[in-house]
């Protein structure tokens, strides 16, 4: 029965029967009033305020009665009222409505519950329905035996619970323990709202706790079995939120089964529970457990083919999993035999984003770490695209860009810190193999890399592409493209060394050790670069003297006092061989004088 037809039948109803030949009237007449104007308003609603003047006192009238016929008729209006006009309301409309949430009939609490929810919709209404003291009568509606009472109140929390300054108070309120139950619900409504509203409460750390203590996580692993769609993507979604936190992992890691749910998801037939589900396997694999378990599990071909969808959101997903799955030197190999790498390859230079680039290049970053994989990166030609997008980009920021027909770069475009960041980070590990490095001289990385010295550049491409160019110079056999960019290496090496940052200082005393190693000009240059040698010296007594006065012995201290003694002892080595030349030439010139001299005297 809608609200007209309720109130018709009770202002034309009959009256109670009260003895032999007594009759009382139904309603009292201030009532009887209320009801005959509730009926002419609904006949002109379209044209009428029900949220201010007499159209609301008329139905706070009703809600306050004690007659529940005309109780139910007010909750009736409200639920009716609010499905086709929601706005902003005040107190004076949602004082009667939460009196209406608790009164003892389930007619009245669905109804008012309904509008109450339809009210839950704008940001004002959600704060105020909070602030009045909604909550407490909507969580005891949530353990009504009536369903639709239930569907109604878990349907209003949820919409309450998308505000960021209600999640604390519905977490403190008691309503996720009842939230919790009514998510295992037969009924499928109600079990909607429920994980809706679950998943509402996933967005702040504390509130993830407080859900986990409410026993959430069997509870949403279990539902990804659902055989509804949007139950199944809460739940994902919310185990995906919950997994952000490293305490809350390891209780997920007790899920025997919950790699498997997720793995299958990923061939799911809607995107976006396929992209929750690579989302949810992607924050899981922050720990070591998971990132074994997921290969071990199969979850290779599904991430593979999520690779090759046209959505960019599902893309990033897949991308961002294997991206965290790669960190596990186990997991190496089998990601470059699943056949990763030609597609990874493709993202690299593809328009699909920023993000999508970056997780792509931090993944051949990571499989770059064998040396098996370091071939096979070449063979496939990732470092000759990273090293052709960097020399792109260099040539861009100077205006230099032609825009050619094989160009991966529109004219004047260029890539931001964190694409460079990354690219110069891929190229330094792979610039570690002896075996690799002619190959990276012979595709240009020098072009690519001293440009990113510069001191304009952000400091972390600095430093990584300091450390390529250390790296490329390990046993190098060929110097002359460091000798021609001489000044630009000693111009960074000068900076690195000054700076008071402990990796750019030692970046530039690995790379100084690699050019005292060597065996071409680079020791030359460097010994008669004597502004350089005095910063090295300088740094080099101020290592060991906080050396002396340090008990941390860890490997890193342990790696900056070998290279700290290597290039003493090299730059001793040298000063040394400079003394016994400058000798040796002394000596030659004395002898000479001085056979001038007895060609004189006999002369």
């Amino acid at each position: 029965m809608n609200c007209f037809s309720h109130c018709f039948s009770i202002c034309f109803g009959r009256s109670r029967h009260i003895g032999n030949d007594v009759y009382e009237p139904l309603l009292q007449e201030n009532e009887r009033d209320a009801v005959t104007e509730l009926l002419q308003y609904l006949e002109n609603r379209r044209r009428i305020d029900f949220f201010q003047g007499d159209p609301l006192r008329t139905l706070s009238t009703l809600a306050y009665s004690d007659n529940i016929d005309l109780k139910r008729s007010a909750a009736l209006a409200f639920a009716e009222i609010t499905e086709k006009d929601v706005r902003e309301v005040n107190r004076d409309t949602l004082e009667p409505i939460m009196y209406l949430l608790q009164t003892n009939d389930s007619e009245v609490q669905r109804a008012a519950a309904a509008a109450l929810g339809n009210l839950a919709v704008t940001v004002p209404n959600k704060l105020l329905i909070v602030q009045l003291g909604g909550l407490e009568p909507l969580i005891q509606l949530m353990k009504s035996n009536n369903v639709e009472v239930q569907c109604n109140a878990v349907g209003c929390i949820t919409n309450l619970a998308t505000h960021n300054d209600n999640k604390g108070k519905i977490a403190r309120s008691g309503a996720l323990v009842e939230l919790v139950k009514l998510a295992k619900s037969k009924d499928i409504r109600v079990q909607r709202n429920a994980t809706g509203a679950l998943l509402n409460m996933t967005h702040t750390e504390d509130n993830r706790h407080q859900l986990v203590k409410a026993g959430a996580i069997p509870l949403l692993v279990s539902l990804l079995n659902s055989n509804d769609k949007d139950v199944q993507y809460y739940s994902i979604t919310a185990i995906s939120n919950i997994a952000v936190d490293a305490d809350n992992r390891v209780k997920l890691a007790n899920e025997s089964k919950l790699i498997q749910y997720l793995i299958h998801l990923m061939s799911s037939q809607t995107p976006k529970i396929q992209c929750q589900a690579a989302l949810a396997l992607r924050n899981l694999a922050s720990d070591e457990k998971f990132q074994l378990e997921i290969v071990e599990y199969g979850g290779l071909p599904p991430l593979l083919e999520l690779l090759k969808s046209n959505s960019q959101q599902i893309v990033l997903a897949a991308v961002a999993c294997i991206r965290n799955i790669s960190i596990h030197n186990v997991n190496e190999k089998p990601i470059v035999e699943a056949g990763f790498l030609k597609l990874l390859i493709e993202l690299i230079s593809s328009d699909k984003g920023e993000e999508i680039q970056c997780h792509a290049l931090s993944t051949i970053r990571n499989l770059a770490a064998s040396d098996y994989n370091k071939q096979l990166i070449i063979k496939e030609g990732a470092a000759e695209t990273i090293i052709n997008l960097l020399i792109e980009s260099n040539n861009n920021s100077n205006d230099k860009g032609k825009g050619t027909s094989n160009s991966y770069l529109a004219h004047g475009q260029t890539y931001g810190p964190i694409i460079k960041s990354e690219m110069t980070a891929a190229l330094a590990i792979l610039a570690l193999s002896d075996d690799i490095r002619p190959l990276l001289f012979k595709i240009r990385v020098c072009d690519a890399i001293f440009p990113l010295t510069d001191e304009n550049e952000p400091l972390e491409v600095q430093a990584n592409a300091a450390s390529c160019i250390g790296n490329l110079a390990i046993r190098l056999e060929d110097d002359s493209q460091f000798v021609d960019a001489w000044p630009q290496i000693v111009n960074y090496l000068s900076r690195f060394l000054e700076s008071k940052d402990l990796t750019l200082q030692h970046i530039a005393l690995w790379t100084i050790l690699q050019f005292i190693e060597s065996d071409g000009s680079l020791k030359v240059l460097l010994s008669q670069t004597s502004s350089l040698v005095q910063k090295i010296k300088k740094l080099l007594k101020v290592f060991n003297d906080n050396l002396e006065k340090s008990n941390n012995n860890n490997q890193t201290i342990q790696e900056i006092k070998r290279i700290i003694t290597n290039i003493s002892n090299g730059l001793n080595s040298m000063e040394n061989e400079e003394n016994n030349k400058l000798l040796d030439d002394g000596s030659n010139d004395e002898a000479s004088t001085i056979s001038n001299q007895d060609q004189s005297t006999n002369y």
